[in-house]
């Protein structure tokens, strides 16, 4: 999915390269006979450096291929996608937010390439990538990149307060820190009352998930044992700061109010910290980073995780060499050089050590490798648009009773699921 709150954009100062499709003597051909591929990827997916390389090293490699990348925003992405997908001038491959796949592969218009995971390296895929990029058992969106949430902290708050972060390992290790720091006029962290996002990886951790399908139908399950547990964990958490209770962390923005005040911990995308500076000079060079601990030490936490897949239209003119397209951009070699420039998580597990000396990307990566996304279903928009488990979580941590609100979010959640709407 682009990252919605994951907000890397206002972390890298990037340009990109707009580019036109050329003409030739027929449909879908330049003038020197060559396949013309069409393909559009995302704002802020790539520097127009690394667009430059990666194109003239494809093209090297694939001289009868002459690659068109156009650039898209995403605002109104959605729709413009819908409307490629029902066309008949579809362009040959598109990046798409790994949470959206299941909608344009229930109408139909996206290429399976389940019998060719293996030739892509399927096995070793980012399950938070891999499993929303495949609907009714069968695979449609190819994992692009990936970026999650981590601990952003004040290394000057911690260690004034005798607090080892390289210690943290488990979430009882970092509520018993995050309450070591919770005094003094600091906030032990800054955890507004409505980020569902961090409640999901919680749910988790327990062993539960936000929704779960049985029979073909779906059902809201804030209200299980897990997803309880959960909301207590979150509650215990968010109490060792001075967050709201009734907004998310983009109300106001919390890398801004890291930057203000005396706030140890916020959770965010690495990305925060560069906002946390830009606001505030002095933090440059007090800011840390860690993965967001799980139930155990072995474990990281279960974190959200946001990004792109790769997908072909039913309808592309040139299904072999998108494929070929595809296979390059998620392959070993271009994977490592995407995660470099542009500090996100490379698509499989087996990469994590591209990113090691980006302490931030180093961080995001741990997390990934226990990542998920949200429930893979069609309405899951429709479930973000009524959003009942941030109003669920306002409800419980302003002092109402937690098994009631949950079910009553979880049947809204059942509802807006079953009836798509």
């Amino acid at each position: 999915m682009k990252p919605r709150s994951l907000t890397l954009a206002s972390a890298m100062l990037m340009t990109t390269v707009l580019t036109a499709c050329s003409s030739g003597d027929g449909p879908g051909t330049t003038a020197d006979g060559r396949t013309a591929l069409d393909v559009w990827l995302m704002r802020d997916s790539v520097s127009a450096a690394f667009q430059k390389e990666f194109e003239a090293g494809f093209e090297k490699a694939h001289p009868d291929i002459d690659v068109k990348i156009q650039i898209q925003e995403w605002e109104g992405i959605g729709e413009k996608v819908t409307a490629a997908l029902a066309s008949n001038d579809a362009p040959d491959v598109i990046e798409v937010g790994n949470t959206q796949v299941a909608q344009y592969a229930q109408s139909g218009g996206l290429t399976d390439f389940t019998d060719r995971v293996a030739e892509l390296g399927g096995d070793t895929w980012l399950k938070g990538l891999a499993e929303p990029g495949a609907y009714d058992g069968r695979q449609y969106g190819i994992p692009y990149y990936a970026a999650n949430r981590v601990v952003i902290y004040r290394t000057d708050l911690f260690e004034k307060a005798g607090v080892d972060a390289e210690a943290i390992r488990t979430r009882e290790q970092w509520v018993a820190a995050t309450r070591k720091l919770d005094r003094d006029g600091v906030q032990g962290i800054y955890l507004p009352g409505q980020n569902w996002y961090t409640l999901a990886g919680f749910v988790r951790d327990e062993g539960g998930d936000l929704a779960v399908e049985s029979g073909g139908e779906w059902r809201g399950a804030l209200d299980s044992p897990a997803a309880l547990r959960a909301m207590a964990f979150y509650q215990r958490l968010q109490a060792l700061g001075e967050g709201p209770k009734d907004s998310d962390e983009a109300q106001p923005p919390q890398a801004e109010v890291m930057a203000k005040g005396d706030v140890a911990q916020i959770l965010s995308t690495p990305g925060g910290a560069n906002v946390v500076v830009q606001n505030n000079p002095g933090l440059d060079g007090k800011l840390g980073f860690f993965p967001i601990p799980g139930k155990t030490a072995s474990t990281p936490g279960a974190v959200f995780t946001g990004g792109s897949d790769l997908v072909v239209p039913a309808v592309a003119a040139h299904q072999e060499e998108a494929f070929t397209f595809v296979k390059e951009l998620t392959g070993d070699a271009w994977q490592k050089k995407l995660a470099r420039a542009m500090s996100y998580v490379p698509n499989r597990t087996t990469l994590a050590d591209a990113v090691a000396g980006d302490p931030g990307a180093a961080a995001m990566a741990v997390g990934a490798a226990n990542g998920h996304a949200t429930p893979n279903t069609p309405q899951w928009a429709a479930v973000e648009a009524k959003n009942p488990i941030k109003e669920y979580m306002t409800a419980v941590l302003t002092g109402r009773d937690a098994k009631t609100e949950a079910a009553k979010a979880s049947r809204t959640i059942t509802e807006t699921l079953n009836n798509g709407s």
